[in-house]
């Protein structure tokens, strides 16, 4: 059994902010507000096309744009966080819908603002750090409506795509399965995935597809509402497809794109050896999809079970040993409450780490006693050390790309799975290789399948609504692409678990980016040793301020050559050589 829920920690808001009611709650928004009302006098005053380009104006606006996030991201991160923990909360889910009206109002200027922005020499304006707003706003002018069609755009979002984000996130944190005549929340149920008894595992997964199937009609809506508003827009500005304003949110080229993704392609046979191992492992021919995170030890030894606090110290120790000052703000998150960690009805499902100011974070996690779990919190430990790495960076500067977010999530996460490697005992070895094969196996193999369906969902939804009966063929078809015959069964309804495909769009590739871009820094960090972790820091702070080929450059990496990622990629086909062996 998983350690009990009441054992685990949950999060500290009150230092964040005591409660709605709070002088600081209601000061903190009163100064969002006021600072809101500056800066749209100031766009409208010396932002229009008559408005003069100059460097008092730009320095100007950029105190202000950054007076503003600081202000109100923490606001937002608390609210929100509010209604991860429970959606039932009434009175957070109204503050959320209120301050998403006044963000509205921020972001009814962004077509003004781009196009003023549009206008600038960066030379000229002395932009400094600040050129790539520059350089993106001459870039988005030319894939924007008029103004008042954006304006009305932005409007129409939190009735339109923002409420079908909502509900999707809503419902889904709602959603109960019944397993043995016991409903749990879904959450406690995709965790039994992992369980070592293949009954169990086979219960849990025809009880999930169950609950998903009751509950297809809305998810279908939701989904189908969000990509054909997002659709018509993209079509509206101009964009090429629906894949480019992916591209250009995430500071890449479509050349990374294609590179990195044939190489993943080029894998797939080295992962259908991995999955075709495990099965006999397993005592199966092929895998079924509820086989997918099962534990694998090596004969009459059962899987290590990891409490929180034994976590806890593995984490802190290894990290000390690659980055004191990661394994210094690993402390501090622990004792300082940062994590919200047992699963429960009303909690949304998975993991994340969000920053909340001054270079804290916190993290929302669904935990269990696995290695899996272990190395999901150092992973979410890696976003809060790049927060804290940020915390001098102006919140303009702040703002990476998904592609690069995941940088530092990646590093924590190789970082304590090599540990485990040098220092189990054979046995628990086997364990934490898999446990990181099933995860790389999930960023290689599955996230492509993703890809490969958002892709068909985009290119059909332009043509009409589809049916959930339609978006679980298209899944499965992904499925089939990327798994091939390696497994017997899928997961067709995995269109609905998944929220990503709700709030944002190709939120798939970025993820694969990340851990083979986070190896080729691991692999670097072999070769330097303790001088590149200065460099590392530096690099996690400059994650706001380039795109990621020029980035990647100042480390003498090419993201468009396929040998970059091959490089990478080698480091799991290493791992896949390796568990191969341990079997024997």
């Amino acid at each position: 059994m998983s350690q009990a829920t009441s054992e685990l920690p949950t999060w500290d808001l009150d230092s964040i902010f005591p409660g709605f009611a709070s002088e600081k709650f209601r000061s903190t928004w009163s100064q969002a507000a006021s600072q809101l009302q500056d800066l749209q006098d100031f766009i409208r005053t010396h932002c229009g096309s008559e408005g003069a380009a100059d460097r008092g104006t730009f320095e100007a606006l950029i105190a202000r744009l950054n007076a503003f996030g600081e202000t109100f991201w923490p606001l937002y991160a608390y609210v929100l966080m509010r209604v991860d923990a429970d959606s039932s909360d009434a009175l957070a889910q109204a503050k959320l819908s209120e301050l998403e009206l006044l963000y509205l109002e921020y972001q009814k200027l962004r077509p003004r603002l781009q196009r003023w922005l549009a206008r600038l020499d960066a030379e000229a304006v002395q932009a400094g750090d600040y050129r790539i707003l520059i350089e993106e706003a001459k870039v988005l002018s030319q894939h924007m409506m008029s103004e008042a069609e954006e304006v009305l755009a932005s409007e129409l979002s939190l009735s339109g795509g923002r409420a079908w984000v909502k509900l999707h996130g809503n419902l889904t944190s709602q959603i109960g399965a019944v397993l043995n005549g016991e409903e749990l929340p879904i959450s406690a149920v995709r965790n039994l995935a992992m369980h070592p008894d293949e009954a169990v595992r086979k219960a849990a997964y025809e009880a999930e597809l169950a609950a998903w199937k009751a509950n297809e009609i809305a998810l279908s809506a939701a989904l189908n509402g969000y990509k054909g508003e997002v659709s018509t827009l993209n079509r509206k500005r101009g964009w090429e497809d629906d894949l480019a304003p992916a591209l250009f949110e995430n500071r890449i080229s479509r050349r990374t794109l294609d590179a990195l993704q044939q190489v993943m392609v080029q894998s797939f046979p080295h992962w259908r050896r991995y999955f075709a191992s495990k099965a006999r492992a397993l005592g199966k021919e092929r895998l079924d999809w509820w086989d997918l995170f099962a534990p694998v030890g090596l004969p009459g030894q059962s899987p290590k079970k990891w409490s929180w606090e034994e976590g806890r110290r593995f984490i802190v120790e290894h990290l000390s040993g690659f980055s004191p000052a990661a394994a210094d703000l690993a402390e501090r998150a622990y004792a300082e409450r940062w994590m919200d960690a047992p699963p429960r009805k009303g909690k949304v499902g998975g993991a994340y780490c969000t920053p909340v100011g001054q270079g804290r974070s916190r993290i929302l996690l669904n935990h269990e006693d696995s290695f899996e779990s272990l190395s999901t919190l150092a992973h979410e430990l890696g976003h809060a050390y790049h927060n804290y790495c940020l915390r001098e960076v102006p919140y303009l500067l702040r703002q990476e790309p998904m592609t690069l977010a995941e940088t530092a999530s990646i590093m924590n996460e190789t970082v304590v799975g090599e540990a485990a490697l040098r220092v189990l005992p054979p046995a628990d070895q086997l364990g934490v290789l898999e446990g990181g094969l099933q995860s790389a196996a999930q960023v290689i193999v599955d996230i492509h399948s993703r890809f490969l369906f958002e892709q068909a969902v985009f290119a059909r939804r332009r043509e009409r609504e589809l049916s959930a009966d339609e978006f679980c063929q298209l899944m499965l078809e992904a499925q089939q692409a990327t798994y091939g015959e390696a497994l017997a069964s899928y997961h067709p309804y995995m269109w609905a678990v998944k929220g990503h495909y709700y709030g944002a769009n190709f939120y798939n590739f970025p993820y694969a980016f990340g851990l083979l871009f986070g190896l080729a820094l691991y692999r670097r960090y072999q070769e330097e040793g303790q001088g590149f972790v200065a460099r590392y820091d530096a690099l996690l702070a400059s994650v706001g301020k380039y795109p990621a080929e020029q980035l990647a450059a100042r480390f003498g990496f090419d993201l468009e050559s396929e040998e970059f990622w091959q490089g990478g990629m080698e480091v799991l086909l290493e791992r896949i050589a390796r568990f191969q062996a341990l079997l024997g």
